[in-house]
């Protein structure tokens, strides 16, 4: 049997990220490349399962399915519960992303929540986000499928290099043809409320959310470079995300302050 990877995304099933993707992963000897996608953008839907309506898939080619209304991580645990009831897939790759994925912008990326359920249910997972120049709104993802083809290809040979419950965040440089991996931490991203109030031809009032320009700074007493540091820098950056989310450093202070 072949080494099979389960691939989902946020952008939906027929964006360009996710078919440069698959393209990338089928050059890849002896592996099966399923696809379970949102049927439409699901982008910043964060680690969100649907509770309140019914969920189908809906096969688009062969090994390839979308989920009408579903998210990235309806998509992974349908997949897993229906798809893979005998054996879990060996990896499940979630991009490659329009657009970044750093700091805490990863708990809104229905990329990255799409990696946390895989790792969630003990499939090894990684996120991939392709920084992107937005005047260009067709991309280029040809480093982003380089760098997933070395990095899938070395766990495959080898071992995926974390343990339970974390996954690789990576994260592609802009205009690169070429670049160096970074062992990265997620930097501390600086947040604005960007909303444009409008009203629509009966004059009744609604809001847009805005854009935000990617404005980081150094963590405090961390080693290292952060992962927007990194692609400032031009590197390739590789952040290992765990989904422990406990301020164990606050533990003692909180029990004072009880």
């Amino acid at each position: 049997m072949g080494y099979k990877i389960l691939v989902t995304n946020d952008d939906g099933y027929e964006a360009k990220g996710i078919l440069a993707l698959v393209s990338a992963l089928k050059e890849i000897e002896d592996v099966e490349v399923i696809v379970v996608a949102p049927a439409n953008e699901k982008s910043a839907c964060g680690h969100s399962l649907t509770l309140t309506r019914p969920l189908h898939f809906v096969s688009v080619d062969d090994d390839f399915y979308k989920l009408e209304d579903g998210t990235p991580t309806d998509c992974v645990y349908l997949s897993l519960s229906t798809l893979f009831e005998d054996k879990k897939p060996d990896l499940l790759v979630s991009g490659i992303n329009r657009g970044s994925n750093m700091g805490e912008d990863i708990t809104y990326s229905g990329t990255a929540a799409g990696a946390m359920e895989g790792v969630l249910h003990d499939v090894p997972s990684i996120a991939i986000s392709q920084v992107m120049d937005f005047t260009n709104p067709d991309g280029d993802f040809s480093l982003a499928q380089k760098t997933i083809k070395k990095l899938v290809t070395r766990i495959r040979e080898g071992s995926f290099p974390l343990p339970k419950r974390e996954f690789l965040n990576v994260n592609i440089p802009s205009k690169k043809q070429e670049a160096q991996m970074k062992v990265t931490y997620a930097g501390y991203r600086h947040y604005a409320n960007d909303s444009h109030l409008h009203r629509n031809p009966r004059g009744e009032e609604y809001h847009w959310l805005g854009l935000h320009p990617l404005d980081f700074s150094k963590r405090e007493g961390v080693k290292g470079m952060s992962d927007y540091e990194a692609i400032e820098a031009g590197y390739i950056s590789i952040t290992p995300i765990m989904l422990d989310l406990s301020a164990y450093k606050s533990m003692d202070n909180l029990e004072e302050w009880l």
